[in-house]
C-alpha cells in the first residue's frame, strides 16, 4: 500500500549557470557542465548534483543498482565523453569527466521505459577504430545513446544482458519499475478523478441523460469505463434494446455522452464505427439510438457525425466488416482525414532524423516537408475546431468516432473540450481530462508505447498521445494566458509516459489498470507527483476564469502551427544552446525593464512625499 508528506524525490536543486559562451552552452546542453555539477536530462527534467561514486543516495525508493561499468565511452553529439555506467531496476546513469578540461563532468540519466531497442554495435574479432565496438540504445524520445567499449575485455556483454533485462522487464516477465516505486506524497491522484463528480460538474444526471451501471463488471463494453452516461430514452428502453445497439458497434463501444454544455444542452458523444460491412447492413436500433442523442437536445435536430478517418480508409474498413453511417436518418456525416496509426508512426521517424543529432539546415525545410508531421498536427486541429463551430456556435449535439475510438477519437473530443470549457485548461482539469478521455475510454497505452516489451518493430506502437499533447502545445502557444499550466509540465506528462514509474499510463483500459492489475493499490498516480511539485508546472500568465465558458477558436491555418523544438529538439545541443541564449537574452532584458520601471515608480513616489512635505511645511 503506498502511502501519500514528501516527494521521495532526490537532487530538486538547481544549478547556477556557467559564464554565457556558445561553447559553454552546447556542452551544458548534452550534460557537459562547468566547476563540478551536472545538468541531468531525466524523466523529470529535473537537476541534480555530482555526487561520489560511493554515494548511491541518488537512487529512489525501490530502486536498486543492477551493474556498474568503468571505462565506457559516451559518443555525444559533440565529443567522446569516457566514465562509469550504472543500470538500475528504473534507469541507466552515466557519470564522466570532459578530455577536454577537469573542471567538466558529464552526468545524464535514461529512465529505463525510454528505450525500444538495445542492440550491440561492431564485432570483436574486427577492428575498426576504437569507437566501433559497444551499445546502442535507441529511445523513444527522438535521441539514439552510443557507447563504446575496450574490445579486448569483451567488456560490453554483462552491460548489454542488463540493459536488454530491465529495459524490457516484460518481455522477461518482471514487473514494471512502477511496482516497486514508493514515496510518500500529500495528495493522492489516483482520487482526482471521479466520474460521477464529472458528470455533476457538467449537470449529468439530468431529465434527458443518466449514468448506467450495465457496464459496471466490464462485461458490456470491456475497453469502455464502468460508469457510462446514456440518453434517458436509450436507458428506458431496456438492457436488451442497448445490446443490440453494442452489437451493431466494433468492440461494442456504443455512443455515449463524453461532454455536454449545461446551458445549451449540447453534447459531444463518443463510439467506435458501426458494422455495416460490404453489403451495408442496418441496425434499426442503432438507427434509433443516433435520433435518441438529436432529441436529448431541444436546440437541434440533426446529429453531425464526425469520422476522424480519410474517406478511402472508411470505405477500406467496410471490406472488413466496419464502416460508417451513410444513410443514417437525422445525420450528417464528414470525414476529417486524420491519418491512421502506422502513418503518424513513420511521420514522427522522419522527424526525429530531421532533429537528431544535427539539423541539416540545407535540407530542413524539405525533411519537416516530407515528413508532414505539421500536416497531421494541422489536420486534428482544424477537425477539433469544427465540432467546436457545430457544439458551441451551431448548438448541435456531435458524434466522434474512428475505427474503435480509442486513437482518433480521443485526440477529438479532448481537443474539442479544452476549446470550449476552461477548467479542462487548468492543471487539474486537463488530468482530470487524461483520465476521462484517453485512460477510462481504453487508449491502448500499453500497445501505442510498448511498455517493457522487447518489440521495436510492433505495428501496434504508434505516438498517438504525442500527437495529442503537441496540438494541446499548439493551442498553448497561441492562447498562452488562458492555460494554467506551463511547457514543462506538457513535457513532463510526456516523459512520464515512457518512464513507467507512475501507474497512470501503463495500462490499455480502464478494465485493465483496476479490475485485472489493481493500480490504486499496487502503483501511484502521476498526479500526486504533479501535485506535489505545482509550482514547476504554473503559467505565470494565466488569467483564470472559472465556471464559464471561455471558448477559444485556435487559428487552423498551416503557417501558423510550429515544431515544438523544446520537445523534439531537446537533445539536440545546438539548437538547445541557441534557445537557452534566446531565452536568456529575454529574460535579462525583461528583468531589467522590470527593475527599470521599479526604480521610476520609486523614484516618483519619493518625489510626491518630497512635494508633500513641503507643501506641509509651508
Amino acid at each position: 500500500m503506498h502511502k501519500f508528506p514528501t516527494s521521495g524525490l532526490t537532487g530538486d536543486s538547481a544549478l547556477e549557470a556557467p559564464e554565457g559562451s556558445f561553447s559553454n552552452d552546447v556542452f551544458k546542453a548534452t550534460g557537459i557542465v562547468l566547476n563540478g555539477a551536472s545538468r541531468t536530462p531525466t524523466a523529470r527534467g529535473e537537476t541534480l548534483k555530482m555526487r561520489k561514486v560511493t554515494d548511491q543516495s541518488w537512487l529512489q525508493n525501490g530502486e536498486r543498482l543492477q551493474i556498474e561499468e568503468q571505462n565506457v565511452g559516451y559518443l555525444s553529439p559533440i565529443c567522446k565523453v569516457v566514465g562509469k555506467v550504472y543500470v538500475t531496476n528504473y534507469r541507466l546513469r552515466f557519470e564522466g569527466k570532459d578530455p577536454h578540461s577537469r573542471d567538466r563532468v558529464c552526468q545524464f540519466e535514461v529512465p529505463l521505459g525510454f528505450i525500444s531497442r538495445v542492440e550491440k554495435i561492431g564485432h570483436s574479432n574486427v577492428s575498426r577504430g576504437e569507437d566501433s565496438y559497444g551499445i546502442q540504445l535507441t529511445c523513444k524520445d527522438m535521441r539514439n545513446i552510443r557507447f563504446t567499449s575496450p574490445q579486448a575485455n569483451h567488456s560490453r556483454r554483462a552491460l548489454f544482458d542488463v540493459l536488454q533485462k530491465y529495459s524490457f522487464p516484460v518481455s522477461h516477465k518482471m514487473p514494471l519499475f512502477a511496482s516497486v516505486y514508493t514515496a510518500v506524497y500529500r495528495r493522492n491522484g489516483w482520487d482526482l478523478f471521479d466520474p460521477v463528480r464529472e458528470f455533476k460538474r457538467m449537470g449529468v444526471p439530468n431529465d434527458v441523460w443518466v449514468i448506467t451501471r450495465i457496464n459496471e463488471r466490464y462485461e458490456f463494453a470491456d475497453t469502455y469505463p464502468a460508469l457510462l452516461a446514456i440518453p434517458q430514452a436509450a436507458h428506458a428502453a431496456g438492457e436488451e434494446f442497448l445490446r443490440r445497439v453494442a452489437d451493431f458497434r466494433s468492440r461494442q463501444r456504443i455512443p455515449v455522452l463524453s461532454w455536454i454544455n449545461p446551458e445549451t444542452s449540447a453534447a459531444i458523444t463518443r463510439s467506435s464505427q458501426p458494422l455495416v460491412g460490404m453489403t451495408s447492413r442496418k441496425s434499426p436500433e442503432d438507427e434509433r439510438y443516433l435520433q435518441m442523442i438529436v432529441e436529448a437536445n431541444a436546440n437541434s435536430h440533426q446529429l453531425p457525425i464526425f469520422d476522424a478517418r480519410p474517406p478511402v480508409n472508411a470505405k477500406v474498413n467496410k471490406a472488413k466488416g466496419g464502416g460508417y453511417e451513410e444513410s443514417y436518418p437525422g445525420c450528417r456525416l464528414e470525414f476529417c482525414d486524420i491519418q491512421n496509426i502506422h502513418v503518424v508512426r513513420e511521420s514522427l521517424r522522419k522527424v526525429k532524423v530531421a532533429c537528431f543529432p544535427r539539423i541539416d539546415h540545407k535540407n530542413w525545410h524539405r525533411l519537416m516537408d516530407d515528413a508532414k508531421w505539421l500536416y497531421h498536427i494541422q489536420t486534428i486541429i482544424d477537425a477539433s475546431a469544427r465540432i467546436v463551430t457545430e457544439v458551441h456556435e451551431n448548438k448541435s449535439s456531435v458524434l466522434v468516432h474512428c475505427s474503435d475510438g480509442w486513437d482518433r477519437t480521443a485526440q477529438l473530443t479532448s481537443l474539442a473540450m479544452i476549446q470550449m470549457d476552461p477548467y479542462y485548461r487548468t492543471i487539474d482539469g486537463f488530468a482530470v481530462l487524461l483520465e476521462k478521455e484517453w485512460c477510462s475510454f481504453g487508449h491502448k497505452f500499453a500497445h501505442r508505447v510498448g511498455h517493457g516489451e522487447d518489440k521495436h518493430g510492433d505495428g501496434d506502437r504508434s505516438p498517438i498521445f504525442v500527437q495529442f499533447i503537441d496540438c494541446v502545445w499548439q493551442l498553448f502557444n497561441q492562447f498562452n494566458p488562458m492555460f494554467e499550466f506551463n511547457v514543462h509540465f506538457l513535457i513532463t506528462v510526456l516523459d512520464e509516459l515512457y518512464a513507467c514509474r507512475f501507474g497512470t499510463f501503463l495500462f490499455n483500459n480502464e478494465k485493465q489498470r483496476f479490475a485485472e492489475n489493481n493500480a490504486k493499490q499496487n502503483t501511484l498516480s502521476l498526479w500526486s507527483y504533479i501535485d506535489e511539485n505545482r509550482m514547476e508546472f504554473l503559467n505565470p500568465n494565466y488569467l483564470s476564469c472559472p465556471n464559464t465558458i471561455d471558448v477559444i477558436r485556435p487559428t487552423r491555418n498551416i503557417m501558423r502551427m510550429k515544431l515544438w523544438n523544446e520537445y523534439y529538439c531537446r537533445h539536440n545541443p545546438t539548437v538547445v544552446a541557441q534557445d537557452r541564449q534566446s531565452t536568456e537574452k529575454y529574460a535579462n532584458e525583461y528583468l531589467l525593464l522590470k527593475r527599470n520601471m521599479i526604480e521610476e515608480l520609486v523614484n516618483r513616489q519619493e518625489t510626491s512625499v518630497h512635494r508633500f512635505q513641503h507643501h506641509s511645511d509651508v
